[in-house]
């Protein structure tokens, strides 16, 4: 060979016989192969040990020194940098992990010292939300203590927060939130975030005289600057959008302004991302290019120009970032706009995938939990493809079609992305996107920056800043507003389905071939067709078996029952109007995830809240063909002025549903309350399983229930699932109840250390004397049983989750029902 014989080509040749060059590691093979371990480590369900990782590694790095085979060389090596990536996440999640709350601390009043470490919010029940970073626990060794928290100050006093550097009285608890196979992932959330426990405060008090370092001394001033900015833009029709794109701080933004960006696909425009810091670049270097015109020639070289070029414009996007609050996607959109922009001055060609691959790695470097973040994958998923419709073009398109191209592009590609988040591609955002991204870049960016700079330095033309900046957003917002209320078709598919639209598309894109006009609109047709296909994936989704699904919702209550193509829902979990609802959080998403878009029965039990929550959200989302309830009334005047099936009453009756017998009975006695209940027996004839359903009946209506049960003789079934009426209550379960029905598993559905204090320590104990499995929903998060001919399968989803959540020492392990 001309390159020596070593064994690689001269891509991966180094110095030596067996290493590979520079560019290898340096935007190559190797340097992906380093992201995809880190990335791989967030798919495992348990930490890979040190000492795995250790052998692999040498094992690999020590066999390209003894084999001579140039591929095997060339894999090896590929292997050792993947392992890297995994040991690099490995050793931060580790360190993350050691930092923990004790159980003993828990719900126990404790004392500790540091300072808010970013911008409060109004949080729900007159509460402000905040991070605090904790600097010291008084009276308490600090080893392994959680340093960042997440608390709620009900009824608390902004002025004091403004103090910044804290003493405060917490309670705290472990992180924990709710579990399910699909939907928001509360506890997700925190590890991203680095909260290792969540609370209340009780009290708060200065604390000037603790020490302030670089990061307490940068977020007092960043909070600083969210002050004033409040105090000059504060009475604008669009403050909220003003402070987002200024300073990055989403707090003000209202839900309804959440809805409409949802619904038209531009969060991206009010999350300072590369798009905004892009912007920043090119303005500033075109002004900085400007500026050096005017140097006398010879006293400033063409590289050193540019290099002039670059240090002010990294300086001005540091500063923007700064000013924005420089939150993990702020120092993402850094990071890659200063690397497109030392690319672009650098004067010489370099590919765009192997800048891409760079700017990957180096964001792994300085967040190896970045792979938690949905902006992520949606921004590195956004470049690659416009690198694809763009890169080694024979000629540039015009701004216009470019833009069409681009969002064409970003639009069908970005699909299935969205998809494996449990989103849509809403059909709004094509249009909206093409009128708010050029909008917002030469239009709206520049009145809020050049607009906020001047009002900082000459404060007397605030009255002219204002009605400019209100007048260009006004425009802005009236197109996405009307834009998010027009009928637009609904694009829901597998993902095979858009898997393939998109790659269709995106050839039919990058081609641009006399044919690409034809295949382009064949897949935006296929994409509209999609949903048609819908009701039959749901077929296929849904089990032949019995499935009877308990949801993980907190304190309160929601089961699925399917079988076939069809489903039956039993409750609806709690909700806060306004500010929670485990419909819109839990069950739709799980829903659609199951292939679920029809509901043919929905059984009610009772009108409280955590039984009967969201479900205006639910009929809004979902069509019901039957509606079952132990109280008629009230969950017809909460369902007034929506179409919704006849509200049958819960009478005693037994129904057939896809070869189950459902049996429906109610207390006679009772027309209101938790005896009302509507109580569910489902039975499965074909494995001879049976699951009970009593909603919250007490101890009164326990005792007619199993008179009313012991008239129609029922045999016993081979296995008995029982549901703790009320959660585990001491106010039911009795003693009669348990004895008489022996359940073989016993299920609470209750929230993690909610004041109730679900399930009580006599409930649990009467049902562990007849034998009974106990499984706590706060524990296993949702539970699932399939039924068939083989017997009855019971999985947990705390079983199949990250490590982060099912990994020793954490929360869940402290809840297990002995």
């Amino acid at each position: 060979m001309k390159n020596g014989g070593h064994g690689l080509s001269e891509h991966v040749r180094g110095t030596g016989p067996n290493f590979p060059a520079p560019g290898f590691f340096v935007g190559g093979p190797g340097a992906f192969a380093f992201a995809c371990g880190d990335i791989l480590l967030y798919r495992l369900s348990i930490l890979p040990a040190s000492w795995m990782l250790l052998i692999i590694f040498m094992t690999a790095f020590c066999s390209v020194r003894i084999l001579s085979s140039r591929w095997l060389h060339h894999v090896l090596w590929l292997v050792v940098c993947l392992v890297g990536g995994l040991a690099w996440g490995s050793w931060h999640s580790c360190e993350r992990l050691s930092q923990s709350l004790p159980p003993g601390l828990e719900g126990v009043p404790v004392v500790v010292s540091g300072y808010v470490c970013d911008l409060p919010s109004r949080g729900s029940f007159q509460s402000l939300r905040f991070s605090f970073c904790v600097t010291g626990w008084p009276g308490r060794a600090r080893l392994n203590l959680p340093d960042k928290l997440r608390l709620a100050w009900y009824h608390g006093d902004s002025s004091i927060l403004e103090a910044h550097r804290l003493t405060l009285t917490v309670t705290l608890k472990r992180p924990h939130g709710t579990l399910n196979p699909a939907g928001f992932r509360y506890e997700d959330w925190l590890f991203r975030q680095g909260f290792r426990a969540t609370g209340t405060v009780q009290s708060a008090s200065p604390a000037s005289s603790l020490v302030c370092g670089l990061h307490c001394r940068y977020t007092r001033w960043h909070q600083s600057l969210a002050r004033w900015v409040k105090s000059q833009f504060g009475g604008a029709r669009h403050y909220p959008l003003i402070a987002s794109l200024m300073i990055g701080n989403r707090g003000p933004v209202t839900d309804t302004q959440w809805d409409v960006l949802k619904a038209t696909g531009t969060v991206h425009l009010v999350a300072i991302s590369g798009l905004h810091l892009g912007l920043i670049a090119f303005a500033v270097g075109m002004a900085v290019r400007q500026l050096l015109l005017s140097v006398p020639a010879g006293r400033l070289s063409a590289s050193g120009a540019r290099r002039c070029v670059l240090l002010v414009v990294g300086l001005c996007c540091l500063a923007y970032a700064l000013a924005s609050g420089f939150t993990v996607p702020t120092r993402r959109a850094l990071v890659m706009a200063v690397l497109a922009m030392m690319t672009t001055m650098s004067g010489r060609y370099e590919s765009p995938w192997r800048t891409l691959v760079i700017a990957l790695v180096l964001i792994l470097l300085l967040d190896p939990f970045a792979p938690l973040d949905q902006g992520f994958w949606l921004s590195f998923s956004a470049v690659g493809i416009l690198v694809l419709v763009f890169s080694n073009r024979l000629g540039r398109p015009g701004w216009l079609p470019g833009l069409l191209l681009a969002q064409a592009g970003v639009f069908v590609g970005l699909a299935p992305v969205l998809a494996q988040f449990g989103q849509s591609q809403p059909m709004a955002g094509l249009l909206a996107n093409v009128f708010a991204i050029p909008w917002v870049s030469f239009v709206v960016m520049p009145v809020i920056v050049l607009g906020g700079l001047v009002v900082a330095a000459l404060p007397d033309l605030s009255f002219l800043a204002l009605p400019l900046m209100n007048g260009v957003l006004d425009v802005l917002w009236w197109v996405l507003a009307w834009l998010s209320k027009q009928p637009w078709p609904s694009a829901s598919a597998g993902t095979e389905t858009l898997v393939f639209v998109a790659v269709l598309g995106l050839v039919a894109i990058r081609l641009s071939l006399p044919w690409s006009r034809p295949v382009a609109i064949l897949a935006v047709t296929l994409w509209l067709l999609a949903g048609a296909d819908a009701r039959s994936t749901a077929a296929s989704a849904t089990p032949a078996s019995a499935r009877v699904e308990v949801f993980d919702v907190g304190q309160g209550l929601s089961v699925l029952l399917t079988r076939g193509n069809r489903a039956l829902l039993y409750d609806t979990g709690p909700a806060v109007p306004g500010v929670f609802s485990a419909v819109e959080s839990t069950i739709l998403p799980n829903l659609k995830a199951l292939g679920v878009d029809r509901i043919d029965t929905l059984v009610v039990s009772h009108s409280d809240r955590d039984h009967s929550g969201g479900l205006k959200a639910l009929f809004r989302r979902l069509p019901v063909d039957h509606l079952v309830t132990g109280e008629p009334a009230p969950i017809a005047r909460e369902l007034a002025g929506m179409e919704v099936p006849i509200i049958d009453d819960c009478v005693s009756r037994r129904v057939s549903f896809s070869g189950m017998e459902l049996s429906f009975w109610r207390d006679p006695a009772a027309r209101s309350g938790n005896d009302a209940s509507c109580v569910l027996t489902i039975r499965d004839p074909e494995s001879d399983v049976e699951w009970i359903l009593p909603g919250d009946i007490t101890t009164s209506a326990e005792a007619r229930f199993l008179e009313a049960r012991a008239e129609k003789r029922a045999s016993d079934p081979l296995v008995r699932i029982v549901l703790a009426p009320h959660h585990g209550s001491k106010s039911s379960s009795s003693a009669r109840w348990v004895r008489t029905l022996a359940p073989d598993y016993v299920i609470y559905s209750a929230g993690y250390h909610h004041h109730f204090g679900h399930p009580h320590p006599s409930v649990v104990q009467r049902y562990r004397e007849v034998g009974a499995d106990a499984l706590n929903t706060a524990c296993s998060g949702a539970i699932t049983m399939t039924a068939g001919p083989r017997g009855l399968f019971i999985r947990e989803a705390v079983d199949e989750s990250p490590f982060w959540i099912g990994g020793a020492g954490l929360a869940r392990d402290q809840c297990k029902i002995p």
